[in-house]
């Protein structure tokens, strides 16, 4: 398995796949074609499809506009083998001769591959790629999962993380602070604010549950707006850890430490689905994305609270698996209407997992591997209209309203 810094990107929204990678991949193709005087740049299937939505087009413009005139060509209905997230870049010189011409995917999480070249697989760091493996070596030296993640990364992560989590507790301020209408024309209200001042009304219980609630729905309002945030594992699910940690380190007074290993066990946790199975949209749907933020949050929280190796996995495990089968179907192909609330129930789902694994042993009889790989499955039979392309479900539903 590659680093955790692949599970955590620090960027801009809306979305991981639809905006941070293409981005990326525009800046890789106009570093090796700096004397072209045109682009041509075709965007396939679920790009394409909920692309203006997700602001595909002006990520890749602000990069390669500047430099040359750049024409960007929708193909939706166009799926190409490798991945649903397909981009053709070309590039030509005055006389009209293409002089370059590159075919790259974007799969998930802002990382990109194609059929020679796949990040996924660069610069491997994790000998153990399952759950099983590393839950074993846990239990059999000791130590616990972000041990195994420091011993395979190095003390440098820390600093990594160091900054992680505090990307991700301004995005917390600034959602928090910000009013106002989220950009896309859906004519949806910022609601973090008013649900903040809400949960401080009412009783521990219930207050604990709508701050969770206004944490998470801070995040995802900044992403949606394309704020600064970090993917956990995807721009679409961003909003499930920072709410959960920032929770805890309010109402219980975690340090930021502690905070840090949990963040590393619960990168470990994406890294395991994004290497076996996806955390892309397009490709599983939105179990992808928020099931698998679920889980890493839930991993986190059981980490925090003193959890052993087998709760942890089963924390994961019930994040996981109770997402299987979400599918993707964002109205209009903005990150809001599901994705919003779906980022604030998956971080109360999250403390729940925790909350049922640490009244547990930690045995049970679906393992978090298992897990992923129904997943997999399950996003394999999904049919492409509930994979990020906006023509079913939902956004079928309210665009014909």
């Amino acid at each position: 398995m590659e680093s955790i810094k692949q599970i955590y990107r620090i960027g801009h929204g809306p979305s991981s796949s639809h905006t941070m990678g293409p981005m990326r991949a525009a800046r890789m193709f106009l570093e090796r074609n700096r004397g072209a005087v045109r682009f041509n740049v075709t965007l396939y299937g679920s790009l394409a499809a909920t692309g203006k939505g997700h602001m595909t087009d002006a990520a890749i413009l602000e990069v390669l506009s500047p430099v040359a005139k750049t024409n960007i060509t929708w193909e939706p209905k166009v799926f190409l083998p490798f991945h649903p997230n397909g981009i053709l870049f070309q590039s030509f010189d005055e006389s009209g001769e293409e002089l370059d011409n590159w075919t790259i995917y974007s799969i998930g999480g802002g990382t990109l591959a194609n059929e020679t070249y796949n990040e996924l697989t660069q610069g491997q760091v994790y000998e153990m790629h399952t759950i099983k493996e590393i839950q074993a070596w846990c239990e059999k030296t000791g130590h616990s999962y972000w041990e195994y993640v420091e011993q395979c990364e190095g003390p440098q992560i820390w600093d990594y993380l160091a900054e992680v989590w505090e990307v991700m507790q301004q995005a917390v301020h600034n959602g928090l602070e910000a009013e106002g209408i989220l950009p896309g024309g859906l004519g949806i209200r910022r609601k973090a604010s008013d649900y903040m001042i809400r949960a401080k009304g009412y009783g521990s219980s219930i207050k604990s549950r709508g701050m969770v609630y206004a944490y998470a729905l801070a995040v995802s309002e900044e992403n949606a707006c394309g704020g600064k945030i970090v993917t956990a594992p995807t721009c679409g699910s961003c909003g499930v850890m920072p709410a959960v940690l920032y929770h805890l380190k309010e109402s219980r007074d975690f340090r930021d430490s502690r905070i840090l290993r949990a963040l590393a066990t619960a990168g470990l946790f994406g890294n395991v689905v994004r290497t076996n199975a996806s955390v892309s949209g397009a490709e599983v749907g939105c179990q992808g994305e928020v099931g698998v933020a679920c889980a890493m949050a839930a991993a986190a929280a059981s980490q925090l609270f003193g959890g052993t190796p087998a709760q942890i996995e089963y924390a994961a495990e019930m994040g996981l698996e109770h997402h299987l089968g979400l599918t993707c179907d964002p109205v209009c192909g903005l990150v809001q209407i599901p994705c919003i609330e779906r980022n604030a129930f998956a971080a109360a789902r999250a403390l729940d997992a925790n909350t049922f694994s640490n009244f547990s042993d930690g045995k049970h009889r679906v393992s978090f591997d298992q897990v992923v790989e129904v997943m997999r499955q399950t996003g394999n039979d999904l049919p492409s209209l509930y994979k990020e392309t906006s023509e079913g479900g939902l956004a079928k539903n309210m665009e014909q309203k």
